[in-house]
């Protein structure tokens, strides 16, 4: 009866923790894009620009404020689009930010509408 008791409250403190962990929230750095409105591009962190980031998982949400743009993420041998030309609106992703040279862009307008940052 005494084991069955210590296995139950066991298992409840366990529950307890799993839960606590996953309402806690995510302990992620958030980034902020932002492209638009007009022909503006920004990559953000606590409202600074971002130059230099150190290598790691982060939580990037971008705001698409014009159906003109995209914002699209470079670096490491990947790119990642994160917005579509002719949308707008946000949306949250998590990436991996690995050592090297960055890019985000809007790439109808790349050569216009870029910043870069290093990862370190």
């Amino acid at each position: 009866m005494i084991k069955a008791l210590l296995v139950a409250i066991a298992a409840a403190v366990s529950g307890l923790v799993l839960v606590s962990a996953s309402l806690g929230g995510s302990s992620l750095a958030t980034l902020k894009g932002t492209v638009g409105p007009g022909f503006t591009i920004s990559l953000t962190q606590n409202g600074h620009r971002v130059t230099t980031l150190k290598a790691g998982t982060y939580r990037l949400v971008v705001s698409d404020q014009s159906p003109e743009h995209n914002f699209v993420l470079r670096g490491s041998g990947s790119t990642r689009s994160l917005s579509s030309v002719g949308a707008m609106g946000s949306r949250t992703v998590t990436i991996k930010l690995t050592k090297g040279s960055w890019v985000y862009y809007c790439a109808p307008h790349a050569v216009s509408m870029r910043g870069t940052f290093r990862v370190t």
